[in-house]
């Protein structure tokens, strides 16, 4: 596939951040766009809501279709598909972007923080792709991409925020499995991961978040576009490394992100 250009994007959380640059990037291509996420009014610190999302698609040269959906509630998912399905005829790529974080340790993660990761990053994408799938089985070269990390059982990576851990693994976790199951479909399931930190909005109002060290959200966007054109299943990958033009800073060291 050269490009997006007609194909239908069910992307969640993608009113901001790396969502929104993946939906901007296909809208380039004359994409149509499902803006699944929760924001419906403008956050106090996070800009952008579904609506202004939609509007930066159309203007980017996409369609789009805003959808207000909690990923966790499933009458919620289930509707968004379907009007989905009745504005585009179809899913074609679904992109399981959502997520909630916090880097906290067993005894700082309220169960409430603990059941809200698990619920959107693991929860959350299991059951878009379950809601997606009678779709993605009828389209050609269809796709499904989680924004998760490589799998990799070493403890430095559960340690200092085993709850959050557990959540974003739970997503790689559909990858692993998802994609053998759908193989026969010809349903392409991966994972891409930014190999350093991207400066979106959250990670801005993080008190000192080494933002001048970060990326900008199309590197993810531009990797994700790759993917999504390809014919690669069951594999785990970073963003693209040549970095030049994604920098924040080009004078600054570039800062890892978790699980690489």
């Amino acid at each position: 596939m050269q490009n997006l250009q007609g194909k239908t994007l069910f992307i969640t959380g993608a009113s901001r951040g790396i969502g929104l640059a993946i939906a901007l990037r296909a809208a380039r291509d004359g994409a149509n766009i499902v803006v699944a996420a929760k924001t419906t009014a403008p956050h106090p610190k996070l800009p952008g809501t579904i609506y202004t999302a939609a509007e930066a698609i159309r203007a980017a040269g996409g369609r789009a279709l805003a959808v207000a959906v909690d990923i966790r509630d499933e009458e919620q998912v289930s509707g968004a598909v379907a009007a989905a399905v009745a504005e585009f005829g179809g899913i074609d790529i679904l992109v399981n972007n959502a997520s909630a974080i916090s880097l906290t340790g067993t005894a700082e993660t309220p169960m409430k923080r603990f059941d809200l990761m698990m619920g959107v990053n693991a929860r959350g994408t299991f059951l878009c792709t379950q809601a997606c799938l009678p779709y993605l089985r009828r389209a050609a070269n269809a796709q499904v991409l989680m924004i998760s990390p490589p799998l990799d059982l070493q403890p430095r990576w559960f340690g200092p925020h085993v709850a959050y851990s557990m959540a974003k693994y739970g997503m790689s976790l559909c990858v692993l499995g998802m994609a053998e199951e759908f193989r026969p479909w010809g349903i392409g399931v991966n994972a891409l991961w930014p190999r350093t930190i991207i400066a979106t909005a959250a990670l801005q109002v993080i008190p000192g978040a080494p933002v001048e060290r970060a990326r900008r959200p199309e590197v993810v966007a531009d990797a994700a576009w790759h993917v999504l054109t390809g014919a690669t299943t069951g594999e785990f990958l970073l963003d693209v490394t040549d970095f030049s033009g994604y920098a924040v800073d080009p004078a600054q060291p570039l800062f890892d992100d978790l699980f690489v």
